[in-house]
C-alpha cells in the first residue's frame, strides 16, 4: 500500500515538473509576437499547450522508468 502512495507522488510531481517546464518553454517563444494583435485567450492557450506538452513528455519518461524498471524480470 505504501508503495503505491509512494508512486503516485511520484507521478504527481513528475508530471507537475514536466507542466512546470514546458510553460516557461513557451513563454520563452513569445507568441504575442505572431500576432498583429493578440487574442486576449492566448495565456490560457499557453497553459493549455503547456500542459498538453508537460504531460506527454512526463508519460514518456514514466513509460521509460517503468521498462527499464521491468528489465529485471527479463534477466531471471
Amino acid at each position: 500500500m505504501e508503495l503505491t502512495g509512494l508512486q503516485a507522488l511520484i507521478t504527481i510531481v513528475i508530471q507537475l515538473g514536466f507542466i512546470w517546464i514546458a510553460f516557461y518553454a513557451l513563454q520563452g517563444l513569445h507568441m504575442e509576437r505572431w500576432f498583429r494583435r493578440p487574442p486576449k485567450t492566448l495565456p490560457l492557450l499557453t497553459v493549455l499547450l503547456a500542459t498538453a506538452l508537460g504531460y506527454l513528455n512526463a508519460s514518456f519518461l514514466l513509460t521509460v522508468l517503468k521498462a527499464i524498471r521491468n528489465l529485471i524480470y527479463l534477466a531471471q
